[in-house]
């Protein structure tokens, strides 16, 4: 059993055949796998996914089967969401100072890190998978054990 959050650059290989998908998928379809996700990841699925809609990737019907097979899976608990609480917020602020000048910390990563690291304190987590290079290198920094599915 691997208890892992998810950042939005990795949730979104689940529903998009990308480089990093087949270990997305793995670990999602995994049954004795518990995949956490923030309030604030469901915001940026849909983001990502007009954008790929509006770069011609996805008609508008392709992206709602889409986007009903993925608050299906909410519902059904494939994916935990956390909730974004003033406490994270307070946390991003301290991030960003801490990382946005040196390692290009920016404010939604900042904000998913708080909710992960909250989430690690309450149940320890095997992974942060996350397809972003630099955000990778301050949830490593921050001591997440991160797992990059662009990299495997």
């Amino acid at each position: 059993m691997a208890v892992c959050f998810f950042d939005t650059s990795a949730l979104v290989k689940y529903y998009h055949n990308e480089l990093g998908r087949q270990m997305v998928v793995s670990l999602v379809d995994d049954p004795n796998n518990r995949i956490f996700i923030s309030r604030l990841g469901l915001i940026e699925w849909h983001s990502a996914f007009f954008r790929l809609m509006r770069m011609d990737i996805f008609t508008q019907d392709e992206f709602q089967t889409i986007r009903t097979r993925f608050l299906s899976d909410i519902r059904h608990r494939k994916f935990l969401i956390q909730p974004l609480e003033r406490t994270h917020q307070n946390r991003a602020i301290r991030l960003l100072t801490r990382y946005a000048f040196t390692q290009s910390l920016r404010t939604l990563d900042a904000l998913q890190l708080a909710v992960a690291l909250h989430t690690n304190n309450h149940t320890p987590l095997d992974h942060f998978v996350c397809a972003d290079v630099p955000f990778c290198q301050v949830a490593t920094i921050e001591g997440l054990s991160v797992l990059n599915p662009e990299s495997i």
